[in-house]
């Protein structure tokens, strides 16, 4: 019976999340024009912080639970599912085009949270000092993401004389109280839906047997990063790609300088070598892997477009993560 209430869950959680997905992003980008935000910066910032709320209160309920190990896994995890499968996925349904802002700014810093984080992983110890400094990293992302907006707004006027207003961004006409609403509606169902698949998901990997650690690094980590992958594909198919892009991007910040300072804030860790040699070099492999592709490299692969060829090889890495996953675990 439990088993398939389970399913049920699983089912009934895809229904309401894909819904609520929908609210989420059109009233994210009905507040973009309305207070003058442009949809880059609304994806790094109110989208990703929405989206990125499941793995801060699983992060938040698991330290407390006395498993921070599940924290972390979930952290890194999901900027690996973030990058492999939700931007993989998204690709092959909507190509993504790739700003110039994105590859001058927003890569290079997720790159460099990145490599921060990888170095306060380093002596494979998580303490107060090193979830303090990941906070003031968030801080400093904060700080350049609202001082560079101007120069964003800037970039997008000339672009607009050049292309049409549908191809770049098409903002829906909604006032900003139903907007407001729609964002608040969308991200607590959003919140909910997810909960109720990461239950349902967890309650079927115990059942078969699957490791802890297997289940924070892949069901957990999945589940958490479905409100990233509903919000992103919804955005690209409304045409949204800044706020798309910029969703995936912000959530992989927010969950290395938010999320990952959880558990170490609430006290001294130690990790297994294999969170710092396997999941944190993969997901810096395919932090790699995606400014490769921003940039243009392999020349053959349409540089400027996140394409559904990358989305493939994107999607391959996270399978074979996952195949790595389970031949180390079980």
């Amino acid at each position: 019976m439990s088993t398939w209430l389970a399913v049920f869950a699983i089912f009934a959680g895809f229904v309401v999340l894909a819904k609520s997905a929908d609210a989420f992003v059109d009233g994210a980008a009905a507040c973009a024009g309305n207070f003058g935000m442009s949809p880059a910066m609304v994806g790094l910032t109110v989208v990703s912080i929405g989206t990125s709320a499941p793995e801060i209160l699983v992060s938040i309920m698991a330290t407390l639970d006395g498993a921070p190990e599940l924290a972390v896994g979930n952290a890194l995890g999901s900027n690996i599912a973030n990058t492999g499968m939700v931007l993989g996925i998204t690709a092959l349904i909507a190509p993504i085009p790739v700003r110039d802002w994105v590859v001058r700014r927003e890569l290079p810093i997720l790159f460099m949270i990145t490599v921060g984080a990888g170095l306060t992983l380093a002596d494979l110890i998580l303490d107060p000092i090193d979830g303090a400094l990941l906070l003031l990293g968030l801080a400093a992302v904060i700080y350049i993401l609202v001082s560079e907006q101007g120069k964003e707004k800037a970039f997008l006027e000339e672009v607009l004389e050049e292309e049409t207003k549908e191809n770049v961004i098409d903002l829906p006409q909604i006032s900003t109280t139903h907007g407001v609403r729609l964002l608040v509606i969308g991200l607590v169902l959003l919140l909910i839906s997810s909960k109720i698949l990461v239950w349902g998901a967890t309650s079927i990997a115990v059942t078969l047997g699957i490791s802890e650690a297997v289940i924070g690094l892949t069901i957990v980590a999945i589940g958490t990063s479905l409100p990233e992958l509903a919000a992103t594909i919804s955005c690209a198919l409304k045409g949204h790609h800044d706020i798309a892009l910029g969703n995936i991007i912000g959530s992989n910040i927010f969950n290395m300088v938010a999320v990952l300072p959880i558990p170490a804030l609430l006290g001294p860790m130690a990790l297994d070598s294999a969170f710092l040699f396997r999941d944190f070099g993969f997901m810096l492999l395919l932090t790699v892997l995606l400014m490769a592709f921003a940039f243009g490299y392999p020349m053959k692969m349409s540089g400027g477009v996140i394409s559904r060829q990358k989305g493939v090889v994107l999607l391959l890495a996270y399978v074979a993560f996952n195949a790595i996953l389970y031949i180390t675990e079980v």
